[in-house]
């Protein structure tokens, strides 16, 4: 009982250690020139995929997507093509009512 006790105990130390080492994630959307290469697009999903990003949202009208991800990813996924950079933006609400600051 004492040896589970104490592997549970160590568990949950790595778990709690491995949190506090995780990069930042932030909602960006990342969005490519008209001419970019379908190959140039999925190869970004598949490195923010492979560095433990999200995609949560792609785009049909213009060649992009949404996605939880680190700086780090960014600053591999913005240097995959020298001649189709990304342009990357935070993610936030965008509204065009002026809002009133006591409904907030």
């Amino acid at each position: 009982m004492k040896i589970s006790h104490s592997l549970v105990t160590l568990f949950g130390l790595i778990v709690i250690g491995n949190a506090a080492f995780a990069p930042a994630q932030r909602q960006v959307l990342v969005t490519y020139p008209e001419d970019t290469p379908h190959s140039i697009l999925q190869e970004a999903k598949e490195a923010v995929l492979a560095a433990g990003g999200k995609i949560t949202g792609e785009f049909t009208l213009i060649k992009g997507f949404a996605a939880t991800v680190s700086n780090e990813i960014l600053d591999s996924v913005t240097t995959l093509s020298k001649s189709h950079r990304p342009t990357v933006e935070d993610d936030s609400v965008v509204t065009i009512q002026k809002q009133d600051p006591l409904e907030e």
